[in-house]
Parts: structure tokens; sequence; C-alpha cells
């Protein structure tokens, strides 16, 4: 009896068909970036400070110098959440009295912005915060942890915006709005087959072998013989996987943790990286596209790696190199911007190369009985990692160098954990929780006879996705 592939072997392994499949599935993924990083832009933080309304009676001196000025990187600046008490400086410009000449500003009152706040333009003309945040939500908490923990009324503004994008004309259309492309991504013939939709299936193999310019079969899944192979199937009985066997044994449990914190620790540099392009010197959008440049050369680069050296050496490596750039932040002038935006998309560079290796890594290291779990746990680690990535964001408004000290020994630390981790180039995918290889610094004890065997006949493996 043969299986699928067999069966479809005519259509060749990379023809037209393939290939087309493979891009659209592949574009399908470029508006998740768009869509990720969109909040650079919607919850951007523009330049403000307190509103002094038109009908506050002051004169032109008074109503030029009602904002306290602070110091900030070496200039005068005026205060975002602080003016001077308008019922008193009111009564100074009726009095006709100047301000700084007449009256010591050091010495007058302060209050906070009663009346709200006036944004600068020159950037963003509108966003959520701006949009949003009134009086009952100051912007004074900005820059502190609690400024994190976003109320109701900002989650509700955001799926506003978000519902706003994704209307299409005629209520909210998803396939419409996620690509047009979908479309002409035809349904797996190997899952129509399990749900016994044999004759949809092979319609799609059919117009695959006319796109790859081959002739197919008169019948290429026979209904009784799918049918009997699929009742054998059946009635296997497959063994159960569940969590806890990613700690069934120390060996087991250690790789886990450490591939958790690997996953979390590396989400955390890619998004407080990704997110604190607002904060960097120049234009916010110049900024913003070299940021996304830079990920094009980091994939290609891991593709490369990954084909010819071992894991564990050049994600640490890499992971290295990023955190090794974003320490020198630090020692630059202030000056020096440019050198700084540089050495923060280098860093950018080794994160991100970093990142889409852990999901041929992971996947590598775990036997097919719990692989998919294994990448499943590893990734959700990562999300709380891209959670956690603001507030090392939000750091900066202490000290603008603080974000890039964190991350940067952070990425450094979970470099060095990577080198502990058993090495997967070069031989077979374990089948069992027991063919796991050792966390390097464990006592490998008795060697299976599977190792041996992986040891005797080492295989180049290829994955792919």
């Amino acid at each position: 009896m043969r299986d699928y592939d067999e069966v479809t072997a005519f259509l060749g392994e990379w023809g037209p068909f393939q290939r087309l499949i493979f891009f659209l599935l592949s574009a399908s993924i470029i508006p998740n970036g768009f869509n990720g990083m969109s909040v650079v832009f919607l919850a951007g933080t523009p330049e403000h400070r307190c509103l002094v309304p038109d009908t506050v009676n002051l004169s032109s001196a008074w109503r030029n110098h009602s904002i306290p000025l602070e110091t900030k990187d070496g200039r005068q600046v005026p205060q975002k959440c602080r003016r001077y008490r308008l019922a008193a400086i009111a009564n100074f410009s009726a009095l006709g009295l100047e301000p700084g000449v007449d009256v010591d500003l050091e010495q007058l009152e302060q209050e906070n912005c009663l009346d709200g706040w006036e944004y600068s333009k020159d950037v963003f003309l509108s966003t959520i915060v701006t949009e949003v945040w009134q009086e009952e939500s100051p912007l004074c908490n900005h820059g502190r942890a609690d400024w994190i923990q976003l109320r109701a009324d900002f989650l509700h503004q955001l799926g506003d915006v978000y519902r706003v994008i994704c209307h299409c004309g005629h209520g909210p259309d998803l396939q419409l709005c996620g690509g047009l492309h979908t479309r002409f991504i035809p349904e797996s013939p190997r899952w129509l087959i399990s749900q016994r939709r044999f004759e949809e299936a092979e319609q799609i193999i059919q117009k695959a072998a006319k796109m790859n310019s081959i002739v197919a079969p008169a019948v290429i899944f026979d209904p009784r013989e799918v049918s009997e192979q699929l009742q054998e199937l059946n009635s296997l009985k497959q063994p159960k996987a569940f969590i806890l066997d990613l700690f069934k044994t120390r060996n087991i449990a250690t790789i886990t943790v450490m591939s958790v914190m690997l996953w979390m620790l590396t989400s955390v540099g890619y998004f407080a990286l990704s997110l604190n392009v607002p904060n960097l010197h120049g234009d916010i959008y110049l900024n913003c596209f070299l940021s996304g440049l830079i990920e094009v050369p980091a994939y290609f680069t891991a593709w490369l790696l990954l084909r010819t050296l071992p894991r564990r050496y050049i994600i640490a490596g890499v992971l290295f190199w990023g955190g090794g750039v974003l320490l020198l932040v630090q020692v630059v002038p202030e000056d020096y911007n440019l050198v700084s935006i540089g050495l923060v998309m280098l860093g950018k560079f080794g994160v991100t190369s970093a990142f889409s290796m852990l999901y041929v890594f992971t996947a590598e290291l775990y036997p097919t009985l719990v692989r998919n779990m294994a990448v499943g746990i590893t990734s959700m680690a990562s999300r709380v990692g891209s959670i956690i990535a603001p507030y090392f964001v939000y750091l900066g408004a202490y000290n603008r160098l603080l974000p890039y000290i964190l991350m940067g020994s952070l990425t450094v630390l979970i470099g060095i954990v990577t080198l502990f981790f058993p090495e997967s180039f070069g031989g077979t995918l374990p089948e069992t929780l027991e063919e796991m290889q050792k966390v390097r610094g464990f006592r490998c004890g008795k060697k299976s006879t599977a190792s041996m065997d992986r040891e005797e006949n080492p295989k180049v493996l290829i994955t792919a996705f």
C-alpha cells in the first residue's frame, strides 16, 4: 500500500506549483510585521506640555513663560506635566509685571496640567495618546512602570483602531483584510484525504501537475486503498504526550528551562529594540525603516549559518555579537548619534539572527512525540518576553543608556547559557525522550544503543518549515 508521498512523487520536489505556494505562504507573514510594529506609530507619544487655555487673560510674555523649564540632555526644555499657577501669573500679567524681570519665576507656585495638554504635530498628527489620554489619565506617569498598566479605555481605543483598519466596506472581512493571496492557496490534499474528500484532493493535484507541465495519472487516489490505509492508522494506538513530559527527567527539564529562558530573553531583546525606535536620534520613520531593513541580511545570514555550522556556536555567537555592540553604546559620546544608531542596528542584526534560528534548534532537540508541544511552550515564553519588552524601553526615561545596558547584559548572559545546550547539527532527530542528548556538563553515563548508532552513522539534518 502506497503512502501520500509515494503517490504524489510524480509532481517533483520544487516545481512552479511548489514555488508559488511557498511564496504565497511566505508573503502571508509580511502583514504581521506591519501589524505588530504599528504600535510604534499608533501609540507614539508626541512632545507635549500643559495646555494654557486661550480664555486665560495673559500677555504674550507671560504666556510664553507659563511653563517651567527643566534640563534635559544638556538643554532647557519646557516641563511636560507642570505649569505655573494660572491665577497667580494672570494677576501678575494684569499688573503689568514682566516675567524674569519683575517676578522671580523660580519662586512661583506650580500646579498640575488641570486643563489637559497641547501636543506637537511635527512628527505625529494624531495618536492613541493624543486621542485617549485625558485629564483623568495624566501623562506625568509616562516612563514609569505603572504607565504600562493599560486602562480599559486604552484597550478599547486600540481595538477601535484595528476595527477601522480592517473594515473593508461591507463589515469586517478577515480574509480580504488578511490578504487576497489567501484565495489562491489551495487546501492541503493530505488533510482532504484524511477527511475522505478524495475528489477535492485529486483536483488540486491535477492542477499542480498541469502547472508543473507534468501529465498526471488518470486515477491518483484510489478511495478504497486510501480508506484501508486510514483505517489501519486509526486502529493503531498512538502514545499520548503531556506537558509534564517536558520535565520528565532532570536532563529534559533542564533543556526545557534553558529553552524557555533562551526564547524569552531573545524576544525581550528583539521587541525592545524594535519598540525603542522612537527614542533614537533623528527621523522616526527613517529609523523604523532601517530597523526593518536590517532584518533582511539577518535572516539570510541565519540561513547560511544553519546550513553549515553547529547550532550552539552560531546562536551563541550572534547573541554575543548583538549583546556586545549594545553594551558599546554607553561608551559612544552623545554627539555621535549616527554611531549609536549604527550600533543599535548591528545589535538588532544579531538578536534577529538568533531569534530566527531558535525554531530550528528547538525542533531538533525534542523527539517527535513532544516536538510541537516544546516549540509551543517556548514560543509562548517568547510572548512573555514581548510583554516585558516595553518595560525596558520605558527605563530610558530615567537614563537613555539603561535599556541598552540591560538588554546587552541579558543577551550576552543567554548566549553563555546556549553553550550548555546539546548539539543537534549533523544528527538524526530523536524519536523518544530517552534518545534526547544530555546537557553539556551533565554526566552522560552509559550511552544508549540509539545514541551510539547516531554517532556511528551521522546524517546531515535538513529541517524545513
